[in-house]
């Protein structure tokens, strides 16, 4: 008997790691955040230059699922964070037509960004953001820089993170798998 509960509750736990979303899950994102953007609201319009000198209009990417992820050379957990997202989403949808990811480096000079990117061994896209203008369109002054964004194919804002935690970049990885899946 023990051993059928045993092999009962392995299997229980086995099929929940495997569990996917139905749908977006609702945020309370944290005041503590320091985000002065909300899930559902309109991304705000931008625009931003790559390190290889593409400019990219927000307003160009509708109708893709885009993820922003704002990072900083000087930023440990960053520098944590971004092997993670270049092997578990951009290696997985860097292919796709409906899936954009940028990396949004906060206030720092081109060669330093470029050299940023050759440490970290990162492939997906990095960009510019003098001033930290962009930045500052979705989080309060003297926010921490770690967080990402999600945007749906509408434009407006699917999820929001902040830092790097394994449960909140596993269910972001569900958010996007799901709004790629959604037509």
């Amino acid at each position: 008997m023990k051993r059928i509960l045993s092999l009962l509750f392995t299997i229980t736990i086995s099929l929940g790691s495997f569990a996917q979303l139905t749908k977006v899950p609702t945020q309370n994102i944290p005041e503590e955040y320091g985000y002065i953007v909300k899930q559902g609201d309109q991304f705000p319009e931008t625009e931003f230059r790559l390190t290889d000198g593409t400019t990219i209009k927000t307003s160009e990417l509708k109708g893709k699922v885009v993820m922003l992820q704002f990072t900083a050379s000087w930023c440990s957990v960053c520098r944590k964070e971004m092997p993670h997202i270049e092997s578990e989403i951009w290696q997985k949808h860097k292919n796709n037509p409906d899936f954009a990811l940028f990396g949004i480096d906060m206030n720092e000079p081109l060669q330093k960004v470029v050299q940023f990117k050759k440490e970290i061994k990162v492939t997906y896209p990095l960009a510019l953001d003098p001033g930290a203008k962009i930045f500052y369109s979705i989080a309060a002054k003297n926010a921490g820089v770690t967080r990402n964004v999600i945007i749906d194919k509408d434009g407006k804002i699917a999820y929001l993170t902040r830092l790097y935690k394994e449960d909140e970049f596993n269910e972001m990885k569900e958010v996007i798998e799901l709004l790629l899946e959604s037509s």
